[in-house]
This record gives structure tokens, sequence and C-alpha cells, in this order.
């Protein structure tokens, strides 16, 4: 435990009666843990550690390994070094256009989960009655598991019986139905916004969050000094929240890239490998192929994107925050 020291004076008067009183502040002397204390810490954590280390570490040495052969189903396979990932990116189109899909989803969702997000937080924020009512409402697309909520959108979207299709014919928007589902364009279409719709109350939440913490002296000194809606939000709130936009997105781009759920329950990949991710790649290659040593490969570069997308994400929270 610390030991705290205070002296205290008090000069007395010549009648005897206290004339002043004056305390110095306390010092705080730092705790050292001991060495048997350090000890106890470490025998504490091993049992997290050796769990993680099972459930990370292990699982990724196996397909790091696994990638560099050519192993499949039921067969060992041979070393052959980089050669999975040489002729993936040089010689598999799948492959190539899987990047190209991959990156769309994650620009394209992204950006509008951070723009409706921020919009949403906004809305909420100014809110000065039902506030709870609304921030229950919007958490239920987070709620619900999202095989359920995939599988709603998927019969939404189905060509039979599409409400969105109905709903947009009526109001005369468009004069005969989307194929949603059997269109490249649209397929994609598809899959962000049912992503969108699944990471809209995280955004929001996360962004009021952020709101609520701003100290309100800062707009009411804004708004003496003449400053309208717009020259506050630029000025005040989107410095203040840099920093946690930054962590926002780049959570969010990790989860995104890394998306799985969506793309298998909604597409398949399809149609014509359109909506392929890297985790749906993947497992076709993997599973329904048997091509283990390709998938594995294929799998792991999901790790030098998130890395490079994590170094540039990170650095502009650090920016963010020395210029709040």
């Amino acid at each position: 435990m610390p030991r705290i020291e205070a002296d205290v004076t008090i000069p007395e008067s010549p009648g005897g009666i206290a004339a002043e009183t004056s305390l110095r502040a306390p010092r705080i002397s730092p705790w050292k843990p001991r060495a048997g204390e350090e000890r106890l810490a470490y025998v504490l954590l091993a049992p997290a550690v050796l769990l993680l280390a099972s459930l990370i570490a292990y699982p990724f040495l196996t397909s790091l390994y696994m990638s560099l052969t050519d192993r499949r189903i039921a067969m060992p396979g041979r070393f052959v070094g980089l050669r999975n990932f040489s002729e993936l990116l040089l010689e598999d189109e799948i492959f190539q256009q899987t990047l190209w899909n991959s990156g769309l989803y994650v620009v394209g969702a992204v950006g509008l989960k951070t723009v409706t997000g921020l919009a949403a937080a906004l809305l909420l924020h100014g809110m000065t009655r039902g506030r709870p009512v609304f921030q229950a409402l919007l958490m239920l697309p987070w709620v619900v598991p999202a095989s359920l909520s995939v599988l709603a959108w998927w019969w939404m979207f189905d060509p039979m019986s599409s409400v969105i299709n109905w709903v947009l014919v009526n109001l005369g928007i468009i004069s005969r139905p989307i194929r949603w589902l059997s269109d490249p364009f649209w397929a994609r279409s598809a899959i962000v916004i049912t992503n969108v719709w699944r990471g809209l109350p995280f955004f929001a939440l996360c962004f009021l969050a952020g709101l609520v913490s701003i100290p309100r002296e800062l707009y009411e000194a804004a708004e003496s000094d003449g400053a309208g809606p717009m020259a506050s939000f630029w000025h005040i709130t989107l410095p203040l929240l840099r920093p946690m936009l930054g962590i926002v997105i780049l959570y969010s781009v990790v989860m995104t890239i890394a998306d799985f759920e969506i793309v298998f329950l909604l597409t398949r990949g399809g149609p014509r490998n359109s909506t392929h991710l890297l985790g749906t790649l993947a497992y076709h290659v993997g599973l329904s192929g048997g091509r283990l040593g390709e998938a594995a490969a294929i799998s792991l570069f999901i790790f030098p994107v998130l890395a490079v997308v994590a170094y540039f994400m990170l650095r502009a929270v650090r920016h963010g925050a020395e210029v709040s």
C-alpha cells in the first residue's frame, strides 16, 4: 500500500490560540511490487495466456504451415513453399476478383455506416424527449442473430416475393423488379445494404457516446461568437470526434473484411464470383474443392491487408488526438 505522509504546522498566538493553520500537500511514495508479488501475477496470468495461445496461436501456426503445402482433404501434402501465394496473386483470376470485391465491399459498407451512423447519433443527441426509446429501437438490428436477419434480407431480395421491389414499383420509382441476387451490381449492393443495416447501431451508439463527452460550453462559446450549426459541426464536433471515428472505422474495417455470414447466406459468392470475399472463397476452395493448402493461403491474405489498414488508421487516430 502507498505510504502517505502529511505535515501539519499550527503556530499559536501569544494567548495560546491557534492563529494560523497550514497543511502541506501529502506526499505519496510510489508502490513497487515485491518479487513474490510479481511471480504471483505471472502465475495468475499463465492460464489466460495458455488459453489464448491454444485458441489463437496454434490455429494460426497450423494455417501458416498448411499454406506452404499442397495439402488436400485426406492427403498429407508436400511442402511447396510460396507457390500457393504466387499462383493466387499472378494466375488465379477468381482470387484477383475477390480482392477487388473485398475492397469495394469494405469501402462501400464502412463509408455508408460512418455517414448514417454519424447522422443517427446527431439526431439522437439533439433529442430532448424519447431518446431511450429510439436507442432501444436502434439496437434491434444488432441484437438479432445474424443468421435470422440475413435470411430476412434474403426473403426481401428474393425476385418472386421481394417486398423492396413491390414498394419501389408501387411508388413508381422502378418499372420492373430488380434482380437483386442474380445481377452482379445489385448483388454487391444487396450485401452492402445488409452489412450497413447490421452495423449501423454500433456506429451510432459509439458516435453518440463521443458527442455526449464534448463539453457543452464549447458550443455555447461558438454560438456567442456567431457560429452556426454547420460551423460548430466542422470546427468543434468533427475534430473532437476524430479519435472515436478512427477507432470505430478501424474496428469496422477488420470485421467487414473478415465477414462471412452475410455473403455466404445471401449469395454464396455469386453470381459469377462477383460477391466472393476472402472468407467465402477460402471456404469454397477448402471445403467444397478440397484444396486445404490453397484455402489456408487465401485466409492468410487477410493479415497483411489488415496490417496496412491498421497502420494508417492508427496514424490518423494519433494525429486527430494531437490536433484535438
